[in-house]
């Protein structure tokens, strides 16, 4: 099956189960390989961010791939509008406030406020959900990534 018929590389939260692999959970979707296309679990978390298992689940078609749920990608953004992390109102974000987007196994957003320290920029381990409302108010900023730092999803699958 080509890959121009299954959604693109990402991450997805997944809306129907597939090998033991529930609906409503965190995953890496390759849109191509051997034996094919498939989802991938995180396995842990390193600075708030998925790392994948090696061995993933192939989707049985695209069909089922065009039902993942798209998620913004992982990474520090800017506060682009004033937003609340909720309807509680627990944690305001300011604009060109710098923040982290994380996700749990769930697929739920969570947000990371960067701060200085003594040895440089601190990225916390704890995180607040967030209303999935509240990404539209956030621009992605690109980040350089060292070679030490690189953990691509699934033993390699970025490109």
């Amino acid at each position: 099956m080509s890959s121009a018929n299954h959604p693109p590389c990402g991450l997805y939260r997944t809306t129907r189960p597939l090998d033991g692999v529930p609906a409503g959970r965190l995953v890496y979707f390759h849109n191509h390989g051997n034996p094919g296309a498939g989802i991938y679990l995180p396995q842990s978390w390193a600075s708030n961010r998925a790392r994948w298992q090696q061995n993933g689940f192939t989707v049985p078609d695209a069909e089922w791939s065009q039902s993942l749920a798209p998620l913004a990608p992982e990474g520090l953004y800017r506060v682009a509008e004033r937003f609340y992390c909720c309807e509680k109102r627990c944690r305001a974000y300011e604009p060109n406030q710098l923040v982290q987007l994380g996700y749990n196994g769930e697929a739920e957003p969570l947000m990371f406020v960067p701060e200085w320290t003594n040895g440089g920029l601190g990225i916390p381990e704890r995180g607040n959900k967030l209303d999935a409302s509240a990404l539209s108010k956030l621009t992605l900023l690109v980040v350089a990534e060292g070679q030490a730092s690189q953990q691509q999803p699934a033993g390699g699958l970025l490109h």
